[in-house]
């Protein structure tokens, strides 16, 4: 199955955190490092990338930092793994030469047929559902992510 990469993770915290956090200022990136515990390599770069995206919008200098780029209803996980998909794309091998033509023709074909089922699904679950969910557990806006072991 499609797996879980830490920069899609990564990615996913980051936009809740904005979601979660963000008022009458933008949320700074040094906030969500801190809070969610992203190690700052991975959070540049996937932030920008979101921006690009649409997801957050983006505001430089000291008083700058990032808020969501439309109402949280509307931004779905679908997209934000798409994001980070096409980030990991870029380091992915493409060698056509490796691989039997059952591969070819069998298992990869089937194999993407299971990662489009699966993004309709995260197309359906937008950010709003995931915020509600968390302060369900009681996850809101006060909470620190525990420390990691």
């Amino acid at each position: 199955m499609p797996r879980l990469s830490k920069k899609t993770m990564f990615a996913i915290e980051a936009v809740l955190d904005v979601a979660f956090h963000v008022g009458e200022h933008p949320v700074r990136s040094g906030d969500i490092t801190e809070r969610q515990r992203i190690p700052k390599r991975y959070l540049e770069q996937v932030l920008q990338h979101l921006v690009r995206a649409g997801i957050l919008s983006g505001k430089r200098g000291p008083r700058g930092g990032y808020r969501l780029g439309r109402d949280r209803s509307q931004i779905t996980l679908g997209e934000v793994v798409r994001v980070v998909r096409m980030l990991e794309a870029e380091t992915e091998p493409n060698d056509l030469s490796v691989g039997s033509p059952l591969a070819h023709e069998i298992v990869w074909p089937t194999w993407e047929k299971l990662r489009e089922d699966l993004m309709t699904k995260l197309d359906t679950i937008t950010i709003d559902e995931l915020c509600q969910r968390a302060r369900a557990k009681g996850i809101g806006a006060t909470e620190k992510a525990p420390v990691a072991a």
